[in-house]
């Protein structure tokens, strides 16, 4: 063999080990097209930057064409059959990523989120205004709503519930039942879900407007009462013994979104609260949100059913904020016009977005208008009542 057909070899070689030999499939294309619309979408329009680019990022990887002798970076067919899915065998012979998803099938990462999440929730708010429950029980009413249609158009009862779940504007807890649900549409889900919460600002509004007048907007509320530290303390052992009594399935998301609160307010384990708060909830959400976006394989994410999952996700929103301001609506009347019914919109548990929604168009009807320590009752609220929604969808279809 000539120094000339070493080379060419050698050159062969290379061609054929890189990825420009390996486009199987247009789709792969489409998907890193579409993983740099959403890493463009979270670095310069800030939509939920913390997960959007680390899904986004994962969604670029998982779809990058390489030869199979090189091994996969996540191999889908690992968890094809989720009823005897082999742990030993992937992490024998997965890649990083599915070993990294490990944490998203056995609801740790969520769960650990929810962990954060009650360390820096203030749940206080909600305690000085108990009524503000209602409000957060009524804001998932489009979770239900979404489940039905989801059924209408044909998905399973498994896939309807996790489809819905994205009506409780809760990211780590849609990402928690659609693990357990319907895995093969996590992806979907997870972008669907994200997308939602920044986008906040720009859904709701049109809709509490249309629902309220002008003189139920501009109603000012009264000064909340201020709420004990014992109060503080008890109020995360209560719920959790209250709701993991009734509904079993729900204690890792309660039981770590409590704990989390419990840290915070029990005033004697601050290296924890600060812990949960930054440095876990940090390193959580990049494994998190690395790992979902590996599951947006190309030949999965390119349905048809996924932009019906965009579309009832988005429904499943709006009947979220529907369900809120109409039970403010009630309160309102009820209490004789002291209660502001745009509060009941921040019923979705987008923290603290959606009250910061309230605040602004209560300000917008009266510039003397302050409602948002008022809507955080029922944002707070909402988050609770979107983890007891889930609870309750595991419980139904998870059999």
């Amino acid at each position: 063999m000539t120094d000339m057909d070493m080379i060419l070899d050698t050159l062969r070689s290379l061609w054929e080990s890189s990825g420009f030999a390996n486009v199987a499939e247009p789709g792969q294309i489409l998907m890193i097209l579409i993983a740099c619309v959403l890493l463009y979408l979270g670095i310069v329009r800030g939509f939920e930057p913390l997960l959007l680019i680390g899904i986004a990022f994962g969604m670029l990887l998982t779809n990058m064409p390489m030869p199979l002798t090189e091994g996969r970076i996540f191999t889908p067919e690992l968890w094809a059959d989720p009823s005897s899915i082999e742990y030993g065998r992937i992490l024998k012979e997965g890649g990083l990523f599915d070993i990294m998803y490990i944490g998203v099938k056995a609801g740790i990462y969520p769960s650990l989120m929810c962990l954060g999440g009650g360390a820096m929730t203030d749940f206080g708010p909600m305690r000085a205004n108990p009524k503000s429950l209602l409000g957060g029980a009524a804001a998932q009413i489009g979770i239900y709503c979404a489940m039905i249609l989801a059924i209408t158009f044909g998905f399973t009862g498994q896939e309807a519930g996790s489809i819905s779940i994205i009506g409780g504007a809760d990211g780590p807890t849609a990402i928690w039942l659609t693990s357990k649900l319907a895995p093969h549409l996590l992806g979907a889900i997870a972008i669907a879900a994200y997308s939602y919460m920044a986008l906040v600002p720009l859904i709701q509004p049109p809709i509490m407007r249309a629902l309220t007048t002008k003189k139920e907007r501009e109603v000012k509320m009264e000064q909340l009462r201020h709420v004990s530290k014992k109060e503080k303390i008890l109020f995360p052992i209560i719920v959790t013994i209250a709701t993991v009594l009734v509904l079993p399935s729900v204690a890792p998301l309660i039981g770590c979104l409590m704990l989390g609160n419990l840290f915070r307010e029990c005033g004697v384990v601050d290296r924890l609260s600060d812990t949960a708060q930054n440095a876990l909830m940090n390193i959580v959400v990049i494994f998190l949100s690395v790992s979902v976006g590996a599951t947006t394989v190309y030949s999965d994410f390119l349905q048809t059913e996924t932009l019906l999952i965009v579309l009832l996700g988005l429904l499943a929103f709006a009947f979220s904020t529907v369900g809120g301001v109409l039970l403010g609506k009630v309160m309102y009347k009820l209490s004789g016009g002291k209660i502001n019914p745009l509060i009941g919109s921040a019923g979705v548990s987008a923290v603290p977005m959606a009250a910061r929604v309230s605040q602004k168009e209560g300000q917008r009807a009266n510039s003397s208008n302050y409602l948002l320590m008022h809507a955080m009752g029922p944002n707070v609220a909402g988050v609770i009542g979107s983890a007891v929604a889930a609870g309750f969808l595991l419980a139904v279809f998870g059999g």
